[in-house]
């Protein structure tokens, strides 16, 4: 394939990826290629975690860090600090080509980091990850309504998503100039205040032991080096679901899952409305303007 002027030589794309679905790499490639414009605003300028599996999704995957050497040199890395003290090479993908390179690899997901390589320190993202300790998506998609509703009443905007697994992210746009320690405080501090309105609910407490039947309200993907699965990524799951952007009006129906929208249904949700999350720049906000009001909230 030539794509962005790079040629690409495919490999086995008819090697059946997802085999209860009859998945083959083939379709991978093609989803990564037809999605590439809308995903890719997403992604760009971001550190990149590799979820690779070569024989499918029954066999064991693995997740690759390092932009190995084989990669072409038109694939972008960017060399960043790991915590044990070395230095991590990732690629980021920067244009259809790269996306449609790592799906040839059998790269079913690939993971973005919450901030980008030019400010790795400074996320632009803040993220509130819900997954049901049971199958309750009904809780979900309620917590997920919680937080939107404190968000907003210290005048942030939101965003949701299906994560093509079990269960939502609630993204909030940043500006990048808080660092990830105070990001986290101020993403702690929301959650707080949710859980103080669902208390039977929500919790905060991160021990399984302690939360009984409630759900976490995770906040400690707001960190340095920590990843989250990219908007429109599939998952190695059964059917191939994919990471959702939604309208939050979506939520109120009570048929939603983690895995409704599959690489066989995704495109053609694009066809009939568009990406709901196109406006997200407009939203940006900083932690700082927004802390007196959160103050305000919680001695309420």
């Amino acid at each position: 394939m030539k794509i962005d002027g790079h040629d690409i030589d495919m490999s086995n794309r008819d090697k059946v990826l997802f085999p209860d679905d009859g998945i083959t790499k083939g379709d991978l490639i093609d989803y990564y290629e037809r999605i590439a414009t809308t995903m890719l605003p997403y992604v760009s300028q971001r550190p990149l975690t590799l979820h690779r599996f070569p024989d499918g999704i029954d066999a064991d995957g693995f997740y690759q860090q390092n932009a190995a050497e084989y990669f072409p040199d038109w694939v972008v890395r960017v060399a960043l600090p790991h915590e044990d003290g070395n230095e991590v090479e990732h690629c980021v993908c920067d244009n259809a080509a790269t996306l449609v390179y790592l799906a040839n690899l059998a790269c079913i997901t690939p993971h973005v980091w919450l901030a980008r390589a030019g400010r790795p320190h400074h996320p632009d993202r803040m993220i509130f990850d819900l997954d049901p300790g049971e199958d309750d998506f009904a809780t979900v998609r309620r917590a997920a309504h919680t937080i939107h509703a404190v968000l907003g009443e210290v005048s942030l905007a939101s965003f949701v998503m299906t994560t093509g697994s079990r269960g939502l992210h609630v993204v909030v746009p940043l500006d990048a100039e808080a660092d990830f320690d105070a990001t986290r405080e101020f993403a702690r501090r929301v959650a707080e205040a949710a859980v103080a309105r669902e208390p039977d609910r929500l919790t905060t407490e991160q021990r399984k032991d302690k939360r009984g039947q409630r759900l976490y309200v995770d906040i400690m993907r707001n960190a340095y080096g920590q990843t989250a699965v990219a908007p429109y990524a599939v998952r190695a799951r059964p059917g191939a679901p994919v990471a959702m952007p939604l309208e939050w009006d979506e939520l109120d129906d009570s048929q939603l899952r983690a895995d409704r929208y599959r690489i066989d249904n995704a495109i053609r949700r694009l066809g009939q409305k568009p990406d709901a999350w196109s406006t997200i720049e407009r939203h940006v906000a900083s932690l700082r303007d927004h802390e007196a009001k959160l103050d305000k909230l919680e001695n309420a």
